[in-house]
C-alpha cells in the first residue's frame, strides 16, 4: 500500500500520536528559525548599526512576503502530491538559510537569507494542517490542532533561550548556524517515519472514494462567498500583530526598560513564553471542542473571550515598573493571545470538503502572515523609533502598548465570525 493511502483503520492510537508528536517537533524548529532573530536582534543592531525600523523590516516583511505568497501554491501542490516530501524539503531549505544568516555581514544579505527562510517555511504548515486532519476525526481536531500549535511556544522559547544563551557566550552569528544544523539532521529522520494518510478517510461514508483535489479556482468560489472565512482570517491577523509584534520586540523592552542582560531576557522571556503558550493554547483548543458540540459559534467567541481578559492584563504589563509583576502580567496575554489556534484552525477546515484543506489554509495563513507578521514585526519597530526623540530608551514600551488597538479590532471581527459559522460550516459524514 502507497504512503498516501494509510487509511484511518490502519492507523494505530500509538502512530497518530507518534505523528503528531514529530509534527510538533517539526513546528517548534519552523518558530525557533522564525523567531531566532527576536533575541539577537540587539546583538545584530550594534554590529550592524541598524534602526528599529530597519529591523523590524527584516524581522517581518523579509520574512512574511514570500513565507505567505508561496503558501498558496505549495498547498495546491500538498492537496495533489505526498505531504510528508513536501515538509521534509521545506524543512531543508528553511534549516539551510538559517545557517547561512550566520554567514552575512550586511543588513541586505541578511534581508535575503531571512527571505530564503520565509520560502522554505511557507511549505511547512499547510501541509501539516491536513495530515493531522487526516489522522484524528472531527470531534478531536480542535484540541489535535492545538496540541500541534504547541510548537509555537515551545519554538519561540528554546529559540529565545538557546539563541540568547549561545549568542551570549559565543556570538549571534553561531547561534544561527547551530539551530539551523539541527534542522537539516531532522528532515530525513521525519521522511523517514512519517506516512501521508488517506486524505478525508474520516470525512466521508465507508467505501466511499477520495474525492479528486479541487482547482484552486474551485477553493476561490468555495471560499469567497462565506464571512466567516474572511472574518476569521481578519480577526486572527489582527491578533497576530499584537502577537507576533510584541514576541519579536519584548525581548528589547526587557533590556531597555527594566535593564536586563542578554542571558536574563532569554531565561525570563523563554520561561513566560513557554508556560504562557502552552496553557493558552491547550485552553483554547480544549474549549472550542468542548463547547463547539452545542454550537459552531465557540470556534469564534472562545478565542474573542480571550482577548478581552488578554487586553488588560498587557496594558498593566506594560505599565509597571516592577520587573516581577510585569513578568507576572506580560503571562496571561501571552497566554491567551495564542488561544485562538485551535478553534480557529478547526474552523478553517471544516468551512471547505477534505479535498480542499490544504489550499485553504494556505489563503487563511496568506492573510494572517501577511497583516500579523510583516505589519507587526515593522509596526512595533517604526513606532519605537518615532517616539524615541520623546521618550529615549523607554519609546519600546509606548510602542508595544500602543499595539493593544489590534486585540479590540480582532474581538469585533472574531463576533461577527461567529454568527456566520453554523451557516457556512461543511458537515462530513
Amino acid at each position: 500500500m502507497a504512503d498516501r493511502d494509510l487509511a484511518p483503520s490502519d492507523v494505530t492510537p500509538r502512530y497518530r500520536y507518534y505523528v503528531l508528536a514529530i509534527l510538533i517537533v517539526v513546528y517548534t524548529f519552523n518558530f525557533i528559525d522564525r523567531q531566532i532573530l527576536g533575541i539577537l536582534k540587539d546583538s545584530i543592531q550594534k554590529e550592524l548599526a541598524l534602526s528599529d525600523t530597519e529591523v523590524g523590516l527584516m524581522g517581518g516583511i523579509a520574512f512574511a512576503v514570500l513565507y505567505s505568497t508561496l503558501g498558496i501554491p505549495i498547498a495546491w501542490l500538498a492537496d495533489r502530491k505526498s505531504r510528508t516530501w513536501i515538509m521534509t524539503s521545506a524543512l531543508t531549505v528553511w534549516s539551510a538559510f538559517t545557517a547561512a544568516c550566520g554567514l552575512v555581514s550586511s543588513f541586505w544579505g541578511l534581508f535575503l537569507m531571512r527571505m530564503g527562510v520565509g520560502v522554505g517555511e511557507a511549505g511547512g504548515v499547510a501541509p501539516a494542517y491536513s495530515l493531522i486532519s487526516d489522522y484524528f476525526p472531527p470531534a478531536q481536531r480542535a484540541r489535535a490542532l492545538a496540541v500541534y500549535s504547541f510548537g509555537i511556544p515551545i519554538g519561540m522559547a528554546t529559540g529565545i533561550l538557546a539563541g540568547g544563551l549561545i549568542a551570549a557566550e559565543v556570538g549571534w552569528r553561531t547561534a544561527f548556524i547551530v539551530v539551523g544544523v539541527f534542522g537539516l539532521v531532522l528532515a530525513p529522520i521525519f521522511k523517514l517515519t512519517v506516512r501521508d494518510p488517506q486524505r478525508g478517510g474520516f470525512d466521508r461514508k465507508a467505501g466511499a472514494a477520495p474525492t479528486p483535489a479541487a482547482p484552486f479556482s474551485a477553493v476561490i468560489k468555495t471560499l469567497l462567498p462565506k464571512p466567516s472565512f474572511w472574518l476569521l482570517a481578519l480577526g486572527a491577523a489582527s491578533s497576530s500583530v499584537c502577537g507576533y509584534g510584541v514576541a519579536f520586540w519584548l525581548p528589547t523592552y526587557l533590556q531597555r526598560t527594566h535593564h536586563l542582560t542578554l542571558a536574563e531576557t532569554s531565561w525570563s522571556y523563554s520561561a513566560i513564553t513557554f508556560v504562557g503558550g502552552l496553557a493558552g493554547i491547550w485552553l483554547g483548543g480544549a474549549l472550542a471542542d468542548r463547547y463547539g458540540k452545542a454550537s459552531k459559534r465557540a470556534y469564534a467567541l472562545v478565542p474573542a473571550t480571550c482577548f478581552v481578559i488578554a487586553l488588560p492584563a498587557f496594558v498593566l504589563a506594560m505599565n509597571s515598573d516592577s520587573l516581577p509583576l510585569a513578568l507576572a502580567l506580560i503571562i496571561i496575554p501571552t497566554g491567551l493571545n495564542l488561544a485562538w489556534l485551535g478553534p480557529v484552525v478547526a474552523a478553517v477546515q471544516h468551512l471547505v470538503p477534505s479535498h480542499m484543506r490544504s489550499t485553504a489554509s494556505a489563503m487563511f495563513l496568506l492573510v494572517n502572515n501577511l497583516v500579523g507578521i510583516a505589519l507587526g514585526t515593522y509596526y512595533f519597530g517604526w513606532v519605537s523609533d518615532l517616539l524615541k526623540p520623546s521618550f529615549g530608551a523607554d519609546s519600546m514600551r509606548w510602542a508595544i502598548m500602543s499595539g493593544g488597538a489590534f486585540y479590540l479590532v480582532a474581538v469585533g471581527l472574531l463576533f461577527l465570525a461567529s454568527r456566520k459559522l453554523d451557516r457556512d460550516w461543511v458537515s462530513t459524514g
